[in-house]
């Protein structure tokens, strides 16, 4: 039985976003204080450093552990898929989700690598969304049902989770939430997505503009963004965001589609991603200025913009470093090394 609040309507997760947990400053603290203890010189280890302290103050706990993160992939598919702001069509969902099944697709190599448990979280597959380009892409009902199965699919246990999406056509959902949010020129937040070339990107871009112009007189606050131009994929990322706060599990967000569809959150509470860490940043043009909004900087830069939560995933391994520094090696005292 799950101790969440229940998820009925959007405005149960309004209260929920009101209401957050802070962090725990017992663990913050206990982490800061023997980090300058450590046989290096100070501040040596960088950002590996406060990759440590946040996640002890996120688990709520010190000392901070990592011997089980999971990784979960959530899939969904778009009626915008039918303006031809894809190269590929709205199948390739269904199919690359049997990939990830059968253990075949990057993020099942990286998982297996890594030290990464993985789960693939499908929604509503054979239903796209409605075209977001000409009204709402879901109705108030069906966005709460959605961000209550990513707040649900949250394992407490989880050491930290990776959050990755799938979903044909989803990168222009998230250009979308993003120009609504944050404004500037459509082209701005428009990428190459699934490889399509420069004209295909200009007509992506207009289908971007029309749908935040056709949706404006509902966008009150950021969830209704991510409902009128969001997916059920994006809305489980953001319940799922919700869910791990509560639960008391850090977050590290993949790439421009993961942390576009946490955006809404941080719209309405500044506070709302304290817990995420963005594990890379994407070659979609519109994530680099999304990170910027968001104040975040990414953990990695490797040039990619696969999804599948494989940058989030890759991150792990920096997270599982830092800790494994933090908690293992020895004190000055201890050593006998003079500090």
């Amino acid at each position: 039985m799950s101790n969440l609040p229940k998820i009925t309507c959007l405005d149960d997760v309004r209260q929920i976003i009101g209401d957050l947990p802070g962090p725990d400053l017992q663990a913050a603290a206990a982490a800061q204080a023997r980090e300058p203890q450590l046989t290096k010189p100070a501040g040596s280890l960088g950002r590996l450093e406060q990759l440590s302290a946040w996640a002890a103050t996120w688990q709520n706990r010190y000392p901070p552990r990592m011997t089980t993160p999971n990784a979960h992939v959530f899939a969904g598919n778009h009626g915008v898929v039918a303006q031809g702001v894809s190269a590929f069509p709205a199948d390739v969902t269904v199919q690359m989700v049997q990939n990830f099944e059968n253990g075949g697709a990057a993020i099942n190599q990286m998982c297996d690598a890594i030290g990464v448990g993985l789960c693939v979280e499908s929604l509503d597959l054979d239903n796209p969304t409605q075209d977001f380009s000409q009204g709402p892409a879901m109705s108030d009902a069906e966005c709460a049902e959605a961000m209550a199965f990513g707040m649900e699919v949250i394992d407490s246990a989880s050491d930290v989770v990776c959050l990755g999406e799938m979903g044909i056509g989803n990168t222009t959902s998230a250009s979308a939430i993003c120009l609504a949010l944050y404004g500037g020129n459509s082209l701005t937040w428009a990428g190459p997505g699934t490889g399509i070339n420069k004209a295909q990107i200009g007509r992506k871009a207009e289908i971007i503009g029309q749908a935040v112009r056709v949706n404006k007189p509902e966008l009150r606050d950021g969830l209704d963004v991510l409902r009128c131009l969001g997916g059920r994929e994006l809305a489980a990322i953001a319940g799922a965001v919700l869910g791990a706060r509560l639960k008391k599990v850090p977050v590290m967000l993949d790439g421009f589609v993961s942390t576009a569809a946490a955006a809404p959150l941080a719209a309405m509470n500044k506070r709302a991603l304290d817990h995420c860490k963005v594990g890379h940043v994407s070659e979609e043009p519109g994530h680099k200025i999304l990170l910027e909004k968001l104040g975040k900087v990414a953990l990695l830069d490797q040039k990619m913009r696969l999804g599948e939560a494989t940058g989030a995933v890759l991150a792990v391994s920096l997270l599982k470093a830092a800790i494994a520094c933090h908690n293992g090696m020895a004190t000055f005292g201890e050593a006998g090394v003079s500090d």
